[in-house]
């Protein structure tokens, strides 16, 4: 087996990993404030689709309400995910505000959105700080990235919200596709279209030869977010 983290794994990434090498690829879940580690799937026997695993020994992982965070969730809702273990930080150096931000009596508040099956596996669904607020909806852009993954052409995607005069946000996609592939954005909204839900159908697409990343190799919204933000903030011609 090998083990995938470091960046959300993408199911068609895994599926294809493990075709061509014949290996299970298992995928875990941590932070640098959980050092690292606090979930894995099985090495052997149940391996869910698209799960982060269940948690590591002496680890307990809870879910907890985005509106009103001290309230935990039972299994099947979203909220954020908060971690409780020996691993976990005791606070961040010299900075007091953010330490007393992050831990709850013990709980590391980790920023990601999450939840839990009734069998104890954990699924992650995106950062909060990337959730798209569509028409009242939130929007996932990891979903929206899962689904474009499932075509063919496409090498790498990322998705971010982008301002919306009628709906407030809108997703829009970065793709790059895979050398000498070619796919037009009514082609991609097609291929689409019995994967998501309107409301998380991409505004816009948007074809690039590279899509930045940071300097360990994870795809990055930043740059995409700065570019979207000067643009819009540019005045009409």
């Amino acid at each position: 087996y090998c083990v995938s983290g470091g960046a959300p794994l993408p199911l068609e990434v895994k599926n294809t990993f493990e075709k061509l090498t014949k290996c299970r690829l298992v995928e875990g879940y941590g932070l640098s404030e959980t050092a690292p580690v606090a979930t894995c799937n099985a090495m052997v026997g149940v391996n869910k689709e698209g799960s982060i695993g269940l948690p590591v020994p002496r680890t307990e992982l809870s879910i907890h309400a985005l509106e009103e965070p001290q309230n935990a969730l039972p299994s099947g809702e979203r909220g954020e995910v908060w971690i409780k273990g020996p691993q976990v930080m005791k606070g961040y150096w010299n900075r007091e505000q953010e330490t007393a931000d992050s831990l709850q009596n013990g709980w590391f508040r980790t920023g990601d959105v999450g939840y839990m099956d009734e069998e104890g596996h954990f699924f992650l669904v995106d950062r909060i700080k990337d959730l798209i607020l569509c028409g009242g909806y939130n929007v996932y852009p990891r979903m929206i990235e899962e689904a474009v993954y499932l075509h063919p052409a496409v090498a790498e995607v990322t998705v971010i919200g982008i301002d919306d005069a009628y709906r407030g946000q809108s997703p829009k996609a970065f793709i790059k596709l895979k050398e000498g592939a070619s796919v037009t954005e009514d082609e991609m909204q097609a291929f689409l279209a019995d994967k998501i839900s309107k409301i998380e159908m991409p505004s816009t697409i948007e074809f690039r030869d590279e899509l930045p990343k940071t300097i360990i190799g994870k795809l990055s919204k930043k740059e995409l977010v700065a570019e979207e933000t000067m643009r819009t903030s540019e005045p009409s011609a």
